[in-house]
Parts: structure tokens; sequence; C-alpha cells
């Protein structure tokens, strides 16, 4: 039976990533890093893909020993958290975003922005060819994050499912933001108001396309990262980096960049977007001296969970 700290701890935890993973900027996979739970979280990923394997050849025996190795009284309460951070926010962003549009965009933006430093801090060393893939994906991601916006109140179940096993992959990927991404596939408003109204056929679905994109993501992103960790990651930074085109506050209904104009609430927005980077470049302080911490600390991190 796990302790109480450990479930407290837990729940606490799942609560910071279940804030993070609904805002567009902030990534879940980045505060699981910093509050000491990333690793555990992608063994647990990984086991219980293998035991889903294990079951469909029908080799019981397998799966029961790879859902064994899941760390059940962290991840349960952590889940927990995840679940009542986001059933949470959903009430209160949507009421926001369509009061404040170009505000909120800033603070987004600021978030986005400020979160590439995450996964540059991992790159073990950049090269030409990493510029390179940097680049590209960059130019890519911006002429996409260009395109006319396809957002509309009543998106397909085809294009909910597709998007979500996209999207849910960003929960494991530090630096990277599973709610930017719905953002810019256009139904980020439509999953909040899901969530708010209860359409369980929307909500369904989405979570059938998160675990499947998971499931299949996990195993992927070990091998990348494990055999191209920062050819890997400068893709990612790219990516992040075109399409921040999507968050820009002032733009036009064809989704065309636009300068501010006088009526435009200039300083508002200004404010916000440094707040936002000022947020990311807390949580990477913070990160920064926990691990730190951690590291000068004699006794194991199995023991201080």
């Amino acid at each position: 039976m796990p302790s109480l700290r450990t479930l407290l701890g837990g729940f606490g935890a799942g609560m910071l990533m279940g804030a993070a993973d609904i805002i567009p900027g902030v990534s879940g996979g980045t505060i699981a890093l910093i509050v000491g739970v990333y690793e555990r979280i992608i063994h647990a990923l990984t086991a219980g893909g293998s035991a889903v394997l294990a079951l469909l050849s029908g080799r019981w025996t397998r799966m029961r020993v790879h859902l064994g190795q899941i760390h059940w009284g962290l991840l349960v309460p952590l889940g927990a958290g995840i679940v009542f951070a986001i059933l949470t926010g959903a009430r209160l962003l949507p009421p926001l975003i369509d009061a404040y549009p170009a505000p909120m965009r800033g603070l987004f933006l600021g978030l986005v922005a400020a979160s590439l430093a995450i996964p540059a801090m991992r790159m073990h060393a950049w090269t030409p060819r990493r510029w390179f893939l940097l680049v590209t994906a960059a130019v890519v991601a911006f002429m996409l994050a260009g395109l006319p916006t396809t957002e509309t109140t009543a998106p397909s179940l085809l294009r909910v499912f597709a998007t979500a096993a996209v999207a849910i992959c960003a929960m494991i990927v530090p630096g990277v933001s599973g709610a930017f991404l719905l953002e810019v596939f256009g139904i980020y408003t439509p999953t909040l108001n899901a969530l708010n109204t209860g359409d369980w056929a929307y909500i369904i679905t989405f979570a059938s396309g998160a675990v499947i994109g998971l499931g299949g993501f996990a195993r992927i992103l070990h091998v990348l990262l494990q055999h191209y960790h920062d050819a890997t990651m400068a893709v990612l930074i790219g990516l992040i980096a075109g399409a921040l085109r999507a968050l820009w506050p002032f733009m036009g209904d064809d989704r065309s960049l636009q300068w501010p104009t006088e009526s435009d609430p200039i300083l508002v927005v200004a404010a916000l977007t440094l707040g936002g980077a000022l947020l990311i470049g807390l949580l990477v302080w913070w990160g920064q001296r926990r691990a730190a911490s951690l590291r000068a600390s004699p006794k194991p991190a199995e023991e201080r969970s």
C-alpha cells in the first residue's frame, strides 16, 4: 500500500501536469520532468504498451509481468490529479479566450516562445545538419500555421480522433505543448466546450485517439531519442518555432499577420506575453535547482519518491 505522501505527491504532480496540458504553450512533459516523475511515466507507458501486445497475443503471464512493472501507487493519483485539473481549467479558459482573444494569444505566445529553451537545453551538440533540420521544420510549420483556419464549432469525430492521436503525444515530449497543437489544428476550443457540456461522443472519441496515439508514439519517441536524440530535438524546436505564427495576437480573418493598430490592447498583450515568458523561465530555473539538489543528495531518487 503506497504511503499518504506518495498518494498526495502523485495527485499534486498530476494537478500541475493537467494545468500545464490545458494551457497552450506549457508542456505537461516539462512539468513531469521538473517534479521528477517523467522517467516513471515513460516506463509505465512502455510497460503498458507491452502489456497490451502480450494480451493481444494471448501471453497472459507476460502481460501480468508488464503490468507489475508499473508504479500504480504513483500513476493512479497522478492520473486523478491530471483529470481534475483539466476539468477545472476547461471551465475557466473558454470565457477568457472569447472575451480577450488578442491578450490570451499574447500570453500563449510568451509561454510557447520561452518554452523553446527547454528542448534546446537538452541538445548535446549543434551541427550544420541539425541546424538544417531545425530551419526546415520551422519553415514547414510556419507555412502550415498560415493556412486558413479550419476551426469549427462541430469538428467531425474522425478529425477529433486523428488530432487527439497526434496532440496527446506532446504530453511526453518536454517543451512541446499538446494544447498548443490542438490550437494549431483548430479543435482547442471545441474540445474545452465538449468537456464543459458533457459531449460524451466527442470525449470518448478524443480519449480513444489519445490512448492509441500515446501508446504508439511512446515507443517511437523512445527509439528516436535513444538513437537520434539531437536530430529529434532539433526538429521539435523547429516545429514549435515555426508554429508560433498561429499565436500572433494580431491577425486578419484569413490568418494574415498584421501590425497592431491604436485600437488594439498593445500594452496588455505585451505585458501578458512577457509574463508568460517569465513563468516558463521560473519553471526552468526551478527545474534546474531541483535537479542540482537531487544530484547533491546522497540518497537515490527512488528513496525520495
